[in-house]
């Protein structure tokens, strides 16, 4: 549609704009010389053509709007030069009807204060050169009522495609919002179904036996806590074999810590892989008090961090998440982000 709007812009002018130098042709006989007509028909038909030029931008450059400005003002004085104001001089007044046309081009083309100033001129100058009753008698009227429309026609258009952006906008994001929120629900199910499967067993012996628990399976219990903590916390850091390896370092002693802040959000899945295998390995025999593992933000060349701490207290206080400044670092590890071999080679 935008092709086809341009494409009759152009042709319309081009058609106006013939029509202006046939009738200058026709009427050469009525100046007392043909030779400064013959120079205002050329300089307008190379303003027309440019202006019309089929692969120049819809703003018109400042430079040939000038240009035009310039043509504008010229074609009044070689053409009247030659005329007698008090006749009737027919189709040699072309030069009207043709400033008015390459002054609504500029209008269109976004150029108003060049169109306005463009009939502005001629205004002056045919009330300078006939008299104020001019105006009507040679159609400077008619002139300046096709600039006044096009400007307001150009605005219109503006504002519909600046109307038309804002809406494609408003919908792009509302349909990313929706996007967002039907991952968010998938993801909660996700996590719900994961952490049924974990507790629904131990649930379920608790209701059966009554809450008559012994010492075992109540550490059992606190390490299913910690496991339905990590799928809330742990979120991506988190597969079969991480999730097994981190209830064998519960079972042994270790307070395990898993915090996802979206770091490798966007690691796809092989890439997320390779980063999981090597924190199972990393936490798999690990004998160390307490464990944490957190992502990195996208910006670092490190995807996770594995921090080991030896407690130097009893170990009451660390249990309960907190540390105490004389803990010493057992482990440190850093998860090195995959390379996509795609990007770096378009890089």
């Amino acid at each position: 549609m935008i092709t086809l709007n341009r494409v009759l812009f152009l042709s319309l002018g081009a058609l106006f704009s013939a029509y202006h130098l046939f009738l200058a042709l026709s009427s050469l006989s009525t100046p007392r010389a043909p030779g400064p007509a013959v120079v205002a028909m050329v300089l307008y038909t190379i303003a027309t053509v440019l202006s019309l030029w089929p692969t120049s931008p819809t703003k018109m450059p400042l430079w040939l709007a000038a240009f035009d400005l310039a043509v504008c003002v010229v074609i009044p004085i070689l053409v009247t030069s030659q005329l007698d104001p008090a006749k009737d001089n027919g189709y040699a007044t072309w030069y009207v009807a043709a400033v008015g046309t390459l002054m609504t081009i500029c209008a269109v083309r976004r150029q108003q204060v060049v169109a306005w100033a463009g009939v502005g001129f001629l205004a002056v100058q045919t009330v300078v050169w006939a008299g104020l009753g001019a105006l009507a008698g040679l159609g400077v009227i008619g002139s300046v009522v096709w600039v006044g429309v096009a400007v307001v026609i150009a605005g219109s258009l503006a504002k519909a495609g600046r109307d038309a952006l804002q809406f494609a906008r408003a919908e792009r994001e509302a349909t990313e919002w929706q996007a967002a929120q039907e991952a968010h629900v998938m993801e909660r199910q996700l996590r719900l179904r994961q952490t049924y499967r974990v507790a629904a067993p131990m649930l379920a012996e608790i209701v059966r036996r009554g809450g008559d628990l012994t010492e075992a399976e109540r550490r059992e219990c606190r390490y299913l806590e910690g496991a339905i903590r990590d799928e809330i916390r742990g979120r991506r850091l988190l597969n079969d074999d991480v999730r097994r390896e981190v209830m064998d370092a519960r079972r042994r002693g270790v307070v395990v810590s898993l915090l996802d802040e979206g770091g490798i959000d966007d690691l796809d899945q092989r890439g997320l892989e390779a980063v999981l295998r090597r924190l199972a390995e990393a936490i798999r025999g690990t004998t160390t008090d307490k464990l944490i593992v957190r992502t990195v933000p996208r910006s670092s060349k490190t995807a996770v961090t594995v921090v080991g701490l030896r407690m130097s207290d009893d170990g009451a206080a660390n249990a309960l998440g907190a540390e105490s400044e004389d803990d010493e670092v057992d482990l440190w590890l850093e998860i090195p982000r995959p390379v996509v071999v795609g990007a770096s080679a378009q890089a």
